[in-house]
């Protein structure tokens, strides 16, 4: 017996050695044949008002999400642009029975979940309160009161994350495509404004809500522990007498690609890097059997960071942080980008590589082991969402919506590993045209626009995306930075006046993010400054110099001050710092004109002896300083962060802005209003020591 055992095990050690030897562990393995996947089986049932709802039982877990989303038609929004980004809002903030608070309440009361969208609903919580989790979702859904209130509060914050974008470069490069690809006529390519938000009304919300909250265009997945009799029984009780209607199915015009690519060119004056999307239309239909292979092809030029775009501008060349590319599938129409954000210097060399890579993924297959990568990488991903309940639900509506073959989700991987390197490169050709894209370019005009040319004809376009002609807006013959700066003083009231001021006592009042900021800035001739940043009635950020030291602390931690951060102290202790320029050894360079809130400003970069650069900005046609920016170094690179200065008002003769918008990080801010200003009052020499 022992013998026949060691003979066997004799044989199989010789055949794995065989095995071994024969395999190539330099190549990755081939994909096996991939089955069909076994989907989560689900159940379902339509309302006589024509609610379909979908019911996916999961009993891991005592907990149930209901979840409903209308199938309506783009909206062109016109001279309300982001009204319907407040209906979902409005929605949630109180219905005829109960306010905001008691929603409140009664949501935290359970544990759970509530929210809306202007085009879904939903509530999850645990499975026990699965009767109450609907109740008020019916009741958001179908009473809403929309409290005026509520939307002034809704308004407010829109328009602070407004004003953050418009110093947002990548908020910028994002309008200026999407306006260039589908128009501002289109609902792809309109952007919501200050004065789009203020015209917005309860009426508008209202109409909205009226309009498309309709069961026929609606679909509900139930998904979690419930099963379909007691998911029945709740849906016809909550939401049987829902009443149906018509919804509007508005058509817009098919957009098209440039007949030539261009370098559609925003010039900010104070970037110190440049953020590059190369664009176009891809006319493509969700559920199309191009949509696979296309995804593939995508992954395999800029899905992620094993894709050539990451490799070449980040790991070989070192230009970026990241380099992606996307490809997406639309009703209307989809559209392919590839973007990155890459230093002033090295703009037109990234630009060279993206349109390498964008080339040679048409002009060459891709290699066996690309094709494998993206395979598995897709198969992986499409794998991991099944352990989502929710992936069921979706799967479902998504072959009800958009009239996909039944068995479109099973067989998908069958699908995915289907694709071949012919089929990768027939995708890249079909959609992607580098003779007839958008490239567009937020950035230093004066350091990158010459060397853009090379790429195609180079156009400018201002913050909001409209094109302008940069011939008419060159400088004044004759006209410096002094000159501009001289104007400014003027502007304010003269210098004779603001020499004669020898204390300067300012407080301000802010919010950040809904607590309560008070600054207080001290300044006295000659050369003594202090400020502080006080939150809750402590002090946390104080700065201070009495001319000779200088001293800063963060939470009543002492923070190292440079040689920089010294000079500007020194300088702030003068009521206006420009007249001290000269003598600080601060250079003043004149560089353009730029459109700041629609109107022109002078654009001035300022190098202090640190060699650190700032740039300021000053109204064409009244003088003022509008806005000043200064670049920090922040963990992806550079960032820079704006000021903004308005409401000038007098106080004894010379200008103040009463309103400033103080930077407290990428895409954040805070507006200080002026209290009060005194001017020549005693101040005591040992507040700045």
């Amino acid at each position: 017996m022992k013998k026949y055992i060691y003979t066997v095990i004799a044989v199989m050690i010789a055949v794995s050695q065989v095995t071994f030897a024969q395999v190539d562990r330099s190549k990755l393995p081939e994909p096996g044949p991939a089955r069909e996947v076994k989907i989560g089986d689900y159940e379902s049932f339509t309302l006589k008002n024509g609610l379909k709802v979908y019911v996916i039982e999961n009993s891991k877990l005592p907990r149930v999400t209901f979840s409903l989303v209308l199938d309506r038609e783009p909206i062109f929004e016109g001279e309300k642009a982001g009204y319907t980004g407040m209906v979902g809002q409005l929605m949630r903030r109180g219905t005829s029975s109960r306010t905001k608070e008691q929603l409140d309440e009664e949501v935290d009361f359970i544990g759970a979940s509530l929210g809306a969208s202007s085009t879904s609903v939903l509530a999850s919580g645990l499975s026990k309160h699965k009767e109450k989790l609907i109740e008020l979702l019916a009741d958001i859904l179908l009473n809403p009161s929309f409290p005026k209130e509520e939307l002034e509060k809704i308004r407010k914050q829109t328009l602070s994350g407004l004003a953050n974008r418009k110093d947002n470069p990548n908020a910028i490069s994002g309008i200026l495509t999407s306006t260039l690809l589908y128009g501002q006529d289109h609902p792809y390519g309109e952007t919501q404004t200050e004065e789009t938000t203020n015209n917005i009304t309860v009426d508008d919300i209202k109409s909205y809500h009226g309009t498309y909250f309709k069961p026929n265009i609606a679909y509900m997945a139930i998904v979690g522990d419930i099963r379909k009799k007691d998911a029945e029984k709740l849906v016809k009780k909550y939401l049987s007498k829902w009443e149906k209607g018509d919804v509007p199915k508005p058509t817009y015009s098919k957009p098209e690609n440039p007949d030539k690519t261009f370098v559609a060119l925003v010039n900010r004056a104070a970037s110190v890097q440049s953020v590059i999307d190369i664009t176009s239309l891809v006319d493509m239909k969700p559920g199309t059997e191009d949509v696979i292979p296309t995804r593939i092809m995508n992954n395999i030029l800029g899905g992620g960071g094993s894709a050539r775009l990451f490799n070449n501008l980040r790991e070989d060349k070192g230009y970026t942080y990241g380099a992606y590319s996307s490809i997406g599938a639309d009703d209307l129409i989809g559209s392919f980008s590839a973007s990155a954000e890459v230093r002033n210097e090295v703009t037109d060399s990234a630009l060279v590589e993206f349109m390498k890579e964008i080339n040679g993924i048409r002009d060459a297959q891709v290699t066996d082991e690309e094709l494998n990568l993206a395979i598995s990488s897709i198969s992986g991903s499409f794998a991991r969402s099944l352990e989502r309940p929710s992936t069921i639900a979706n799967f479902a509506i998504n072959i009800e919506r958009q009239n996909l073959p039944k068995d479109y989700y099973a067989t998908y991987l069958q699908k995915v590993q289907t694709v071949t390197k012919e089929d990768v490169q027939r995708m890249a050709r079909k959609y992607i045209k580098p003779d007839n894209m958008y490239i567009t370019v937020v950035g230093k005009a004066s350091e990158v626009a010459d060397k853009l040319k090379q790429f195609g004809e180079v156009k400018y376009f201002d913050q909001d995306g409209n094109e302008y002609d940069p011939s008419k807006e060159q400088l004044p013959e004759g006209l410096t930075a002094q000159t501009v700066i001289n104007n400014y003083v003027e502007a304010l009231g003269g210098k004779k006046k603001i020499e004669a001021v020898k204390t300067v006592i300012m407080e301000m009042s802010a919010n950040a993010m809904g607590t309560s900021v008070s600054i207080k800035q001290v300044k006295k001739h000659p050369g003594m400054f202090y400020n502080a940043v006080s939150m809750g009635g402590n002090v946390m950020i104080e700065q201070k110099t009495n001319g000779t030291d200088a001293s800063m602390t963060n939470a009543g931690r002492p923070v190292p001050v440079d040689d920089n951060t010294k000079l500007e102290f020194k300088l702030q202790s003068n009521l206006v710092p420009e007249l001290k320029y000269e003598e600080a050894g601060v250079k003043l360079n004149l560089i353009g004109i730029e459109t700041i809130e629609g109107s022109k400003a002078y654009v001035i970069e300022l190098t202090y002896p640190s060699s650190n650069k700032a740039t300021a900005y000053f109204d064409v046609n009244n003088g003022l300083k509008v806005r000043s920016t200064t670049t920090t170094q922040g963990p992806q690179g550079q960032v820079s962060l704006s000021q903004e200065f308005l409401d000038y008002k007098e106080v004894d003769g010379i200008k103040f802005p009463y309103l400033i918008k103080i930077p407290l990080g990428p895409g954040f801010s805070m507006d200080a209003k002026v209290e009060s200003i005194k001017l020549n009052e005693e101040v005591a020499d040992d507040q700045f020591n």
